[in-house]
């Protein structure tokens, strides 16, 4: 029995749920350690960790979260994750860098819950409604390709040409 279209959006929402989780610790452990073991900047130590949790995203989203979906191919699939993750990063930015300048709040804990907290969780919901839309495409998606169509010509009979 196929199954509903709520228990597949359950099982995608958990699925995603477990590789952003592991993707959240890479980026709160990266980031963490690029701004205060590293001396970076707030915005690049943010910048390099999200390269890094979403490079792992891609992997963990593909192979498991949305593997049952069609695969539009590689080249197609990460350009589009790479576009979307980067206005999942500004979404990040912008509430780190409101938290920093235009607030004024400094330090770890202001770091922490604007950049890792807020702005991961707005984007984290930005980016599951944006992959599932325009990445990691359902089978009766328009863009999906479908097989090739074998030569259904009748052949010519021996000895005619």
């Amino acid at each position: 029995m196929p199954r509903s279209r709520i228990q597949v959006l359950i099982h995608e929402v958990g699925k995603f749920g477990i590789v952003g989780a592991i993707c959240y610790a890479i980026d709160f452990a990266v980031s963490n350690l690029c701004h205060t073991l590293l001396g970076m900047g707030p915005l690049s130590a943010k910048t390099v960790s999200t390269v890094i949790a979403a490079t792992c995203a891609y992997i963990g989203n593909r192979q498991w979260s949305f593997s049952h979906r069609a695969r539009t191919g590689v080249r197609r699939e990460y350009s589009l994750f790479v576009v979307l993750n980067a206005i999942g990063l500004a979404i990040a930015l912008a509430c780190l860098g409101f938290a920093r300048y235009v607030l004024g709040l400094e330090g770890v804990v202001a770091f922490n819950l604007f950049g890792n907290v807020l702005g991961t969780g707005l984007g984290t919901i930005f980016r599951f409604w944006a992959y599932k839309k325009y990445v990691f495409l359902h089978p009766d998606h328009p863009k999906v390709a479908a097989p090739p169509v074998k030569d259904q010509r009748i052949p010519e009979p021996a000895g005619q040409a």
